[in-house]
């Protein structure tokens, strides 16, 4: 299979759908792919089940604040050099690129990455949605570290952390990107095929791709996008508003915040309440938690059915809220200690997308 520049959109905007609210800028992200394919040529996708035992996967991603993703824009080449320079520290010649994460920028990095290398691209990722911080993949339940892991600035600064715990490298890591401008192409996780295929979600660049193509389906048949989205993601249907109040900051290298949507239609009379740290953790709804991580929790345009970052949140729009389950292994203990609520500050249990509230 062959990614072609025509469909990074599809790509992105699935992406996007996943990412639940953060990744970055699904739209700055396809113009970078589009560029590289374009001038390299279509990238080779291989599925999990098809990597070699001995196989060198290097994933690639941008770390930072996604509302400074917006006006602090990656170079290519500083994509590239991110993963060289984790190959040359590591003294192996990579075979494939991944991504890590799913979600807006962080699914057309890797493309970049693998146009400019001419190397094959993984059809998977570490998490099957998006996650603020580096140690919460799927990679670390199934004990696999972080580091060494490369750090690179569009100024050309470069460095290597090789730390005690997937947790270190988030610290320090974060520090040196709030250090770079609160936005910085890393290189992690370097792992053989054997280690790909027990840590990794399957499949998750074509569900990007099958997602933005339900979306534009739907649009060219004037049948409800969000009905679409809903369908491909066997999830449900929180909450129609408009927004009318967000709270957005930037600190610690994240946009943490959240955003009041007012009820409409069958909605009509219910506020929401989306709490989110890059991504969209908690939605409450008369005050009462409805859905939560690590579960995804999805914001998109009412009409349109296009995904809206949490950076990209403003006052009037007309949204949807839906919420999707996450990849199995979320919900086992380890990884609720990682990604649930209380790991980030919220005295709740976990409440899975498709329970009845």
């Amino acid at each position: 299979m062959k990614l072609r520049a025509e469909e990074l959109g599809l790509l992105a905007r699935g992406a996007a759908v996943l990412g639940t609210g953060g990744g970055g800028d699904p739209h700055i992200g396809k113009l970078l792919a589009e560029r590289a394919v374009r001038e390299h040529g279509p990238v080779e996708i291989v599925a999990v089940g098809d990597l070699p035992d001995d196989a060198c996967v290097l994933p690639v991603a941008m770390m930072g604040a996604p509302t400074v993703m917006v006006e602090k824009l990656p170079s290519a080449d500083q994509i590239s050099v991110a993963v060289q320079t984790l190959a040359k520290y590591v003294g192996k010649t990579p075979t494939h690129i991944a991504c890590i994460e799913a979600g807006g920028v962080n699914s057309t990095v890797p493309v970049i990455a693998a146009a400019q290398l001419g190397l094959p691209l993984v059809d998977g990722d570490g998490m099957g949605r998006a996650f603020p911080e580096l140690q919460m993949v799927l990679p670390t339940l199934a004990g696999i570290e972080a580091t060494p892991m490369s750090i690179v600035d569009e100024k050309g600064n470069r460095g290597v952390f090789d730390t005690v715990t997937n947790e270190w490298a988030e610290r320090l890591a974060r520090s040196a990107t709030v250090d770079m401008g609160c936005s910085a192409i890393v290189s992690l996780y370097a792992m053989t095929g054997a280690e790909i295929r027990g840590a990794f979600v399957a499949g998750t660049l074509s569900k990007c791709v099958a997602l933005g193509r339900a979306i534009e389906r739907a649009q060219s048949q004037h049948s409800d996008p969000v009905a679409a989205v809903v369908d491909e993601l066997g999830g449900r249907l929180l909450h129609v508003g408009k927004v009318v109040d967000v709270q957005r900051r930037t600190t610690t290298g994240f946009a943490r915040g959240d955003a009041t949507v007012d009820g409409l239609d069958a909605s009509h009379g219910e506020v929401m309440v989306l709490r989110f740290q890059n991504e969209h953790l908690v939605a409450e709804l008369a005050g009462t938690a409805v859905a939560t991580t690590p579960d995804l929790i999805i914001v998109l345009d009412t009409e349109s059915g296009e995904p809206i970052t949490t950076e990209a949140l403003r006052y009037g729009h007309r949204v949807s809220v839906l919420a999707a389950p996450a990849d199995e292994r979320w919900h086992s203990p380890a990884g609720i200690e990682l990604v649930g609520p209380r790991y980030f500050g919220y005295d709740l249990d976990p409440i899975r997308a498709l329970e009845t509230v």
